[in-house]
Formats: structure tokens, sequence, C-alpha cells
């Protein structure tokens, strides 16, 4: 039987047929970076925000003021050289006349003398109020002052509630100082029954918020004492003057508490304690003799009451003053120490029993002498409120003075 052909014989001379390969694709390479990051808001991380005062001073200050007479307040901070500077307002108008960069107008009608008015748009902008501080203030600074005019709407209807904002970012921060500074203008009795009645009611407030420990300190600018101390000043230069009058001594305290003086340095733990005291009135008393003991210590005792910032506040209630003499060279070269260690004595009296005078001696580059004064811890000015009250008709305000009315 002849073989069968074999099927499929494959030889080793046989070649296997290849079967053919897809060729992957080719994967672009870019060697400029190895991902694509995706668009996710990012923090940011290493950014210094704080904001830089234009002066040196023992501690930084942020102002914010409300109405046209607390940002003219703040306004008179800015041309110093403090920079934590912030102006609020109900209406745009009004913040045109403020020369400062950081301003905000809550509303846009204006609150027409009516603090409630004021009160309310506010309390719908809290927010955006305590975002535009933040921004303002930056991050680091030692306490907030809140600066108003409390006669007009927009001043008497925010300050309380700016005081509140103001600790709410202080206790954010973790600040160490708890206390919220104020600026108070009070208005003149010629500004008629509302203006008043609106300043009444305000210093109200503010006097229980000192009582709590919440406002400290509160500094009252008081338009009556200064038109009394300044009369027949012109109206532009009457607003300067009252601002000046206590921004440049407040002031004047920041910045000398941080220089080096040949004699005694007031310093800032003795400011500290100032600001920690409550309710504060400045003053100055310039020395045209002094040749006697008694010629400085007549002079602190008459001037200081005239010239004393505020009306209706008795010295005695002060618990903490400050007294810081500037005095040209020749001066202190020939002036007995015996004749300013009367007069300090002499403030020390005008003061409450178991009171502190800290004081300062620096040379200045006038040829004259004069002591400045800043005293707290004092008691309510139970006269201003009387004449605040009268002037506004306050009801329920109980005036020993006030004739009853009969039921």
């Amino acid at each position: 039987m002849e073989p069968q052909e074999s099927q499929d014989v494959i030889s080793e001379e046989t070649p296997v047929p290849v079967q053919a390969q897809t060729p992957e694709p080719e994967v672009e390479v870019d060697d400029d970076f190895d991902v694509m990051v995706p668009d996710v808001p990012m923090p940011t991380v290493g950014k210094d925000d704080t904001v830089k005062d234009e002066l040196k001073g023992a501690f930084d200050f942020c102002f914010v003021g409300s109405g046209q007479g607390g940002g003219r307040i703040a306004e008179s901070f800015w041309k110093m050289g403090y920079r934590r500077v912030l102006a609020v307002n109900t209406a745009e108008q009004d913040l045109a006349t403020v020369r400062i960069p950081n301003k905000y107008a809550f509303a846009s009608t204006g609150a027409g003398k009516d603090p409630r008015v004021a009160e309310n748009f506010f309390t719908d902008k809290h927010e955006d109020v305590l975002d535009r501080m933040r921004r303002a203030f930056g991050p680091q600074f030692d306490r907030i002052f809140v600066t108003v005019g409390a006669a007009g709407g927009t001043g008497a209807g925010t300050c309380i509630p700016l005081v509140h904002v103001a600790k709410e970012l202080m206790e954010s921060l973790k600040l160490e100082n708890k206390g919220v500074g104020v600026i108070v203008a009070l208005p003149k009795n010629s500004e008629g029954k509302r203006a008043n009645a609106n300043a009444f009611r305000v210093m109200r407030d503010l006097l229980e918020l000192v009582d709590q420990g919440v406002v400290s300190p509160l500094i009252i600018l008081d338009n009556e004492r200064i038109d009394q101390i300044h009369p027949g000043l012109a109206v532009d230069p009457f607003w300067a003057t009252a601002n000046s009058s206590v921004c440049a001594l407040f002031n004047l305290f920041n910045t000398i508490a941080v220089k080096n003086s040949r004699y005694t340095s007031f310093d800032p733990k003795d400011f500290q304690t100032l600001l920690d005291s409550g309710t504060i009135v400045f003053g100055a008393t310039p020395l045209d003799k002094w040749g006697d003991p008694t010629d400085i210590s007549y002079a602190i005792r008459e001037n200081l009451k005239l010239n004393i910032l505020s009306g209706g506040i008795d010295l005695g209630t002060g618990s903490v003053a400050a007294a810081v003499v500037i005095g040209g060279k020749d001066i202190l070269a020939n002036i007995p120490m015996t004749n300013l260690d009367h007069g300090f004595d002499q403030l020390s009296r005008m003061l409450g029993p178991q009171s502190t005078v800290h004081q300062g001696i620096y040379r200045g580059n006038k040829e004259t002498l004069v002591i400045y004064t800043a005293i707290g811890g004092l008691g309510r000015p139970t006269g201003r409120l009387v004449d605040l009250a009268r002037i506004g008709d306050i009801e329920d305000f109980d005036d020993p003075e006030k004739p009853r009315k009969k039921r």
C-alpha cells in the first residue's frame, strides 16, 4: 500500500508565518511639566498683611470713624502717620470729604439725624463692616478705637454696634488688650435738641460699657468746651482745632512713651495703665513763670481746670494720671527739680485718694515750658450729662435740678 501524503507537514526549511501586530500609539511627552495642576482656590501662604504706621509709637492703634464727625477724627490720625484707619458712613457723599484711602458706605441714603435708621443699616451690613476692618487693620495691632460724633444719626446709631464689632475682631485675633477705645465728640449746646438728645443716649450707653470693662479708654471731645477755651474761631479752624486738641495730645503720649529722656521717662507701661483706666481727659498747662515752686503748682491747679478738654468731670474722681513736662534746653538747665516736684505733688492732690501720677521730663525744641496731662479712672461727667439731657429734653433722666412735672 502506498503511503498517504502527509498533510500540513512542516519541514525545518518551511518558514513560519508571523502574525502582524498593531503598532502602539506614540505618547506625547512634554518636557516643561509633569502634571496639569487643577484650578483649585488655594490659601495664600506666607503673605505679610501687616499694616505699618509711618510713625513710631508705644502701641499700634487702629481707628474706625463713623459718621462725618467720626470720619474727621479718624482722618486727623491718618494725617499724623497712623495707617490702620477706616471711615464708614451711611452716605457716600459724606465720605467724599474724608481724605483717607479706606472708606466704606454701608448705605446710600444717609441717616437723617436718626440713630435708629443708621443702626438698622449697620445691622444688615455687619459682616461687611467686619471684613473691611480686617483688611484695613491687618492681623497685628494692639487696640481698636471707635471715633464718632455723638450728635449725628450715623455716629450715634453705629457707635455701640461698632464697639461690639471691634471687640469681636480683637477677640478673634486673641489680642491681649481687651478694651475697645472710644473717642466721642459731644455737640455744642447751640446744635439743638435732637443733636444733644442723640449725644446723651450715646454717652449713657458708653458709660455702661465702661463700667462693664468693654470700653477703655473713653476719651471725650467736648465741642462746647472747645468753644469756651478757643472763643471766636471761624468754622474751618474750629473743627481742625477741636479734633487736633485731642488727637495731638493722644499722639503725644503714644509717641513720647518710646522716647529716651536724659531726665525721667514716661514709658509704655505707664501709658498702658491710662489706656486701661476707663474714662480719660487730656489737658495742657503752659507755664510762663517757674522761679518759685508755687508758680508751677498754681498754674497746674488753675490752668488745668480751665484747659481740660471736657466739661462736667470732677478731676477728684481720677485714679491715675500722667504729667509730661517738655521744656527748652535753657529752661531745664535752670529750673530747680524741686519746683517741678511741687507741680507733680499738686496734680496728685487734685486726684482721688491712692492715685498714681506717672511722670516724664523731656527736652523740647522750643524755649517754652509746658506740662501735658492725661487723667484716667474718672467718674461720670454728670454736669455735662445734665446739660445734654436738658437741651435734648430727655424725660427719663433723673436730674435733681430739673422741675418735676405734676401728675
